[in-house]
């Protein structure tokens, strides 16, 4: 007969999902109300209030879409790309390629912008490619690459869109609520995210926000949105109105209420303060590695401190290492993905996740391993590094 599943405690420091503090827990075990009571409404205006906030913008349609963040970025490219559109791409990791795959489906042409892995988006690149193809509608890049731990300066990237009369959409999926995400003065058009990383909520919603240029598009469409779910003319029926709303799906209600107070806690903290943390723990971590021996695989300009990407040491047994960490200190890293597979690993510091005690935890269980591997490690130096970046403040 099969039984309840009851989970271990797992320390997530992966690409996430990450920590999930109690009080987000707590409040997803609130008693289910129905999608249309009006105390249920009265939420999801809170939810909007505090995206806003969460993005810094004031952008009306600005809502949690029901699912994973790939689905948010499904809904910024079924809405935004018509049929015969020329959409500039930029890629430096895995999400990009994913961008291109949405930009075909919904029959547009996808000019690439290709850099390395590990390497930012290459504004002259964009520049030359707007100059290429000066019928361009869109510009699509991800803010903060997760596979490879990069941040891309958003800003400039937008800067460029608008001035080639573009609009832009952009991934934040990784980013929000870790490092500074500026919709309304960066001039986005749209952006997604999610709310498993540094929103430190459960997986399965996916927040997003569209500029009042991307609205005027959706509703000047001359083909129907391919996708019926995430029509944006039929979703703000539901979450953009005032008073009655339409029926459109069944929200997840206890997901929300786990979304809501999660945004609670980020307005709490306020996000300078949330951006400052993960900044402080990623340089003890990284103080820590590098006196360990490790090298990390990003140049310290462009690194994200709640994705740091690490270079594996010659000899060392990733897939044994990775193995060990969550069968014996039940410690979740994330593995290299595509041209980096099998040569980085991937430490997430994410939200909840980004304290000093799983900093401590982190370089203890690698050094553990690590040297149990005979790896070329110096022992016992990794903790006095980071303590005295943490000492420093």
């Amino acid at each position: 007969m099969t039984t309840s599943f009851h989970p271990p405690h797992r320390t997530l420091m992966g690409p996430g999902p990450s920590d999930v503090s109690s009080r987000v827990l707590g409040a997803l075990a609130r008693p289910t109300i129905g999608h249309l009571d009006p105390l249920f409404l009265q939420l999801m205006d809170e939810i909007k209030d505090l995206l806003q906030f969460a993005f810094q913008t004031q952008n009306a349609l600005t809502l949690p879409v029901s699912a994973p963040g790939s689905a948010g970025m499904e809904a910024c490219f079924v809405n935004l790309v018509s049929p015969g559109d020329t959409v500039i791409v930029c890629q430096n990791g895995v999400f990009g390629g994913r961008m291109k795959e949405n930009v075909e489906r919904c029959g547009g042409s996808a000019i690439m912008v290709a850099d390395n892995w590990g390497e930012p988006v290459n504004l002259e690149k964009v520049e030359a490619a707007f100059d290429a193809n000066p019928d361009t509608a869109i510009l699509a890049f991800v803010h903060a690459e997760t596979s490879t731990g990069v941040q891309s300066d958003a800003a400039a990237l937008c800067a460029l869109a608008t001035r080639h009369g573009a609009l832009s959409i952009v991934d934040a999926v990784t980013s929000l609520g870790g490092i500074e995400v500026a919709v309304d003065k960066w001039g986005v058009d749209a952006m997604y995210s999610g709310t498993q990383k540094c929103l430190s909520c459960i997986p399965g919603i996916s927040p997003v926000t569209f500029g009042e240029r991307a609205v005027e598009r959706i509703n000047k469409r001359q083909h129907r949105v391919q996708s019926w779910f995430l029509d944006m003319q039929l979703v703000m029926g539901y979450w953009g109105g005032t008073g009655k709303r339409a029926y459109h799906h069944t929200a997840p209600v206890n997901n929300l209420y786990a979304l809501h107070e999660a945004l609670i806690m980020l307005q709490e903290e306020g996000l300078g303060a949330a951006q400052a943390r993960h900044l402080r723990n990623h340089r003890a971590l990284v103080a820590g590695l590098e006196a360990m021996g490790l090298a990390m695989a990003v140049s310290e300009r462009y690194r994200l401190p709640q994705l740091n990407s690490v270079l594996i040491p010659e000899g060392v047994d990733d897939a044994a290492l990775r193995s060990a960490l969550l069968n014996e200190f039940d410690l979740e890293i994330g593995a290299g993905l595509g041209s980096l597979a099998g040569k980085t690993w991937r430490i997430g510091l994410m939200g909840f996740a980004s304290n000093e005690r799983n900093v401590a935890y982190c370089l203890c269980a690698l050094e553990a391993i690590l040297h149990r591997q005979g790896a070329p490690i110096t022992s016992g130096v990794a903790l006095p590094a980071a303590r005295s970046v943490f000492d420093d403040g």
